[in-house]
């Protein structure tokens, strides 16, 4: 298997990858990556591609979404989506897609890294809860545990506040959970 940068003859494997992997929420993946791919560049920006024989088998997207930090907005990326082909999963994908993002953007002026996930996965990882740390999840309907974030060597401590993700995001309502009960 090799992780490398996304190339535009990918996307349409790494979508087909999202889709299968978020199969309940099929359109509104595709919706989403989209919008995300749609953004104006910045240095928060990374998609990353897991490939195996020459077939795509994970992705993961890193976007540039906002820090209300009490002396300024900070640019902060935000990991999301991960997908790795359901044939695919237990095998080290995701983690190996987590690892080369923080790698990548360890060597930019990005400070922090943000995600909503499953702390038992992603804690291995490095990503910590982003509450005990002064950071203010963006939804109510994102679980307290799931609000993860892992400091990169650009952080400085006065970079703090609430994470204010980025409209497309929003536009696909693609933050917190939704009571399936509603």
């Amino acid at each position: 298997m090799r992780i490398r940068r996304e190339t535009e003859a990918d996307r349409a494997a790494a979508d087909e990858v999202n889709v299968r992997a978020f199969s309940s929420e099929g359109p509104t993946i595709g919706r989403l990556l989209s919008a995300l791919r749609a953004m104006p560049p910045s240095e928060c920006d990374l998609a990353l591609v897991a490939e195996e024989d020459g077939v795509i088998v994970g992705s993961t997207l890193c976007t540039r979404s906002l820090l209300d930090a009490p002396r300024r907005l900070v640019d902060v990326a935000v990991l999301s989506p991960l997908a790795v082909a359901p044939e695919h999963h237990g095998q080290g994908i995701g983690s190996a897609l987590v690892r080369a993002a923080i790698e990548e953007l360890s060597r930019t002026s990005v400070p922090l890294l943000f995600l909503e996930g499953d702390p038992a996965f992603y804690s291995r990882l490095g990503f910590v809860a982003g509450g005990p740390l002064g950071f203010r999840k963006p939804s109510l309907r994102t679980p307290d545990e799931a609000f993860q974030v892992v400091k990169l060597p650009a952080y400085a401590d006065w970079m703090t506040g609430t994470l204010v993700y980025a409209r497309e995001f929003w536009d696909n309502d693609c933050v917190g959970l939704r009571d399936p009960q509603a």
